[in-house]
């Protein structure tokens, strides 16, 4: 190869690497000049190595360029590779860093790099559990959203009461992985208020002292394995519904009522069986009675055939007979006249 031939490829390849450069530069430029300018520590070898890994430079560079602004610095964690991995594993990496800059700046906060990305990972949004740790938040129970207006319970004098509670929570870090979340809260204060209400002797008591709600309620620590911790619970508005216990006693009144007409109508209809019964009975003793007296004849007969009776007897009967009905009429009964044997 020529020298002129060894020159034209050196110019091509110096060419080639200056274009490449060139393009690095116009792509990374602006983003190497703000991390020098801010002293985030990010290179260019840095912002290249990232695109290879299908990073989105410009995400880290910012976020770490807000952490080193805000007094985060490497010691704390926040490096450029743990932002990558952090990034890589699906994170949301601008929401952590700000985050660690409200616990920061809020001074009463421990939140580090490492217990913020867990969180995040986990699924629950780290600023909002930062900002409700610092400012509390208000949960409406029951909802807004709620198909019930009011929580209702009924006092042990049977008066129906109607509650609106607020309560306040702030965030509990230590357990937001894994904690239960605000519909456990509202669930478990409505539990609490129903009880409280319902050990109440009068509701007269309750509507003395509201206050009595809250304190057997945050007496209960509804807040455990929960993501939030229990401020205060403040009753909003009470009033007074329906009379359930006269309402349940007279409900009961008309099923006893029922009850004891089921069974004085089952008393009766036994009564009429057993007088049906009982002239089925008569029936049939008259009809006994009747085959009875049939016989009479019959007897008579045979004895006059036999001889053991003669017609004197016979007369002498009837006229007993007589004598007996007379007396029976005489002393007002009801007897039937004599039967003369046929």
């Amino acid at each position: 190869m020529s020298s002129s031939q060894l020159i034209l490829v050196l110019s091509f390849v110096g060419i080639f690497f200056v274009v490449v450069l060139f393009l690095i530069m116009a792509r990374y430029f602006r983003l190497w000049i703000q991390s020098k300018a801010t002293g985030a520590g990010i290179g260019i070898l840095d912002l290249l190595r990232m695109t290879f890994r299908k990073v989105n430079p410009t995400v880290i560079v910012r976020s770490k360029i807000m952490a080193v602004q805000a007094g985060i610095t490497d010691e704390d964690g926040v490096t450029a590779k743990a932002l990558e991995a952090h990034y890589m594993s699906k994170g949301n990496v601008p929401l952590v860093i700000r985050s660690m800059i409200a616990a920061r700046k809020a001074k009463i906060i421990d939140l580090d790099f490492k217990r913020a990305t867990a969180i995040d990972l986990a699924g629950r949004n780290i600023l909002e559990a930062v900002q409700t740790s610092v400012y509390p938040k208000v949960i409406d129970c029951p909802p807004k959203n709620s198909k019930k207006p009011s929580l209702d319970a009924i006092a042990k004098d049977g008066i129906q009461l109607q509650v609106k509670a607020r309560v306040t929570v702030r965030a509990n870090l230590d357990q937001l992985i894994g904690g239960a979340t605000e519909e456990t809260i509202i669930a478990r204060v409505g539990e609490g208020i129903v009880s409280a209400i319902g050990s109440a002797e009068s509701h007269k008591e309750v509507l003395e002292n509201p206050d009595r709600i809250s304190k057997a309620v945050l007496g209960r620590r509804l807040d455990s394995q929960t993501a939030f911790e229990i401020v205060s619970i403040d009753i909003a508005d009470i009033d007074v519904g329906d009379n359930v216990g006269a309402r349940l006693q007279a409900d009961q009144a008309e099923a006893d009522t029922r009850v004891a007409r089921a069974q004085a109508e089952g008393r009766r209809a036994m009564a009429v069986s057993q007088e049906q019964e009982n002239i089925a009975a008569i029936q049939e003793s008259r009809a006994k009675l009747v085959s009875a007296e049939a016989e009479i004849p019959k007897a008579i007969a045979e004895a006059f055939a036999t001889g053991k009776l003669g017609i004197i007897d016979y007369y002498k009967m009837q006229n007993v007979q007589a004598d007996t009905h007379m007396r029976e009429s005489i002393a007002g009964g009801s007897g039937a006249p004599p039967r003369t044997p046929a």
